[in-house]
């Protein structure tokens, strides 16, 4: 998997000494570099490149501007490079894969790179599933009919492993298998590990799109748990019950969500 790249950086000494370092990487090629935003946005349109490498700070279009300025195409992966760590909020809030400082550092470097690669891999094997509807459309419609929800994606492609969650003026990147579960307070969630509480502003109905749901279920009307970390089930009055997670905290399943339960007792 060739992964193709563009560089922005308005300074030419950065672009050679990135070059430089992307060079132990031989699956990335190198297809522009750009020295101001306006260059970057051009080369993208142009070239639709898998990956961007960008800095933020450039005379006129900063790398927010570029980023902004490329939303109405299918946007690249951008990996965003600077010497200035107080805009790595910035940057994550703009859904960047990674944030690196200079100089870069090579293992942070090809940290970055196997992120980029994990994720243009869930790309592209969600377009390999639909060019398979598409052809098994034409061919086999009832086929087509059968691909229930466990088969219009691969899972792995479709769902977070991380999210990132900003609170308490840090971005905390968080494995979403060691989530216990997510309460809801309005639009904000409160996502719980079994060391950690977190503020994530997001409603719950845009958070359940993002987990997988043979491992997140709700079972409260403002509560969602993963289901891998349930330990026990404790009947309750009137059709409810509790679950006891890993941590050893107890959630209450509500009547109206019993069929949750139904995933433990055989």
């Amino acid at each position: 998997m060739t992964i193709r790249t563009i560089l922005v950086d308005d300074e030419s000494l950065a672009i050679q000494g990135l070059t430089l370092r992307l060079e132990a990487h031989p699956d990335v090629e190198i297809v522009e570099t750009c020295t101001n935003g306006r260059e970057a946005i051009r080369a993208i349109k142009t070239h639709k490149p898998d990956l961007v490498f960008l800095d933020i700070q450039m005379p006129g279009f900063d790398g927010f501007s570029v980023v902004q300025g490329v939303m109405e195409v299918e946007p690249p992966l951008f990996i965003f490079v600077t010497a200035y760590s107080d805009h790595a909020l910035r940057a994550f809030e703009a859904q960047a894969i990674d944030y690196l400082m200079k100089p870069v550092d090579e293992q942070r470097l090809a940290d970055a790179l196997d992120r980029a690669r994990q994720r243009l891999q869930e790309k592209r094997n969600v377009v390999e599933v639909e060019r398979l509807r598409e052809v098994l459309a034409e061919v086999a419609p009832d086929a087509v009919t059968d691909m229930g929800p466990d088969h219009e994606t691969p899972a792995s492609s479709r769902y977070e492993k991380l999210i990132n969650i900003k609170d308490r003026g840090q971005i905390f990147r968080i494995d979403v298998d060691t989530i216990e579960r997510i309460d809801a307070a309005g639009d904000y969630m409160c996502i719980y590990t079994a060391d950690n509480s977190l503020i994530l502003r997001e409603t719950m109905k845009d958070l359940e799109k993002r987990l997988d749901p043979r491992n997140f279920q709700r079972i409260h009307r403002s509560t969602i748990v993963n289901l891998s970390q349930v330990r026990q089930v404790k009947p309750h009055t009137n059709g409810e019950c509790f679950l006891v997670l890993e941590s050893g905290s107890q959630v209450k399943v509500s009547r109206s969500y019993r069929d949750v339960v139904a995933r433990f007792v055989h």
